[in-house]
C-alpha cells in the first residue's frame, strides 16, 4: 500500500514538473507572467498607463500586460494564473506594465 502511494506521488510530480517546463519553455525571450489583460500599445487603458508611465514604445501595435506577476515554475503546475498568462520582455514598471508580451495558454 505505501509503495502505491509513494509511486502515485511520483508520477504526480513528474506530471507537475513536465507542465511547468512546458509552460515555461514556450517564453524564449521574456519571463512567464500573470497579467490581469494583454492588449495592444495604442488601446485606451494601455495607452493611458504608458502615458502616466512616461513609457515611449517604438511599435504602437506591440503587445503589453497590465498588472503582471512573474509565475514561477513551480507555480504553472497549479494554474496560479486565473486571467491572461503571456511571456513579457519587461516587467520592470512594478507590475503596473509588462512590456514586449505575447500571450500563451497554459492549459495546453
Amino acid at each position: 500500500m505505501q509503495f502505491t502511494t509513494l509511486s502515485t506521488l511520483t508520477t504526480l510530480a513528474l506530471a507537475a514538473f513536465a507542465a511547468a517546463s512546458g509552460a515555461s519553455s514556450q517564453c524564449n525571450t521574456g519571463s512567464l507572467q500573470c497579467c490581469n489583460s494583454v492588449q495592444n500599445a495604442d488601446a485606451p487603458a494601455a495607452a493611458a498607463l504608458l502615458g502616466v508611465l512616461g513609457i515611449v514604445l517604438q511599435d504602437v501595435t506591440a503587445q503589453v500586460g497590465l498588472t503582471c506577476s512573474p509565475i514561477s515554475a513551480i507555480a504553472v503546475s497549479g494554474n496560479s494564473c486565473s486571467a491572461q498568462a503571456a511571456c513579457c520582455t519587461d516587467n520592470s514598471f512594478n507590475g503596473v506594465v509588462a512590456t514586449g508580451c505575447t500571450p500563451i495558454n497554459l492549459s495546453a
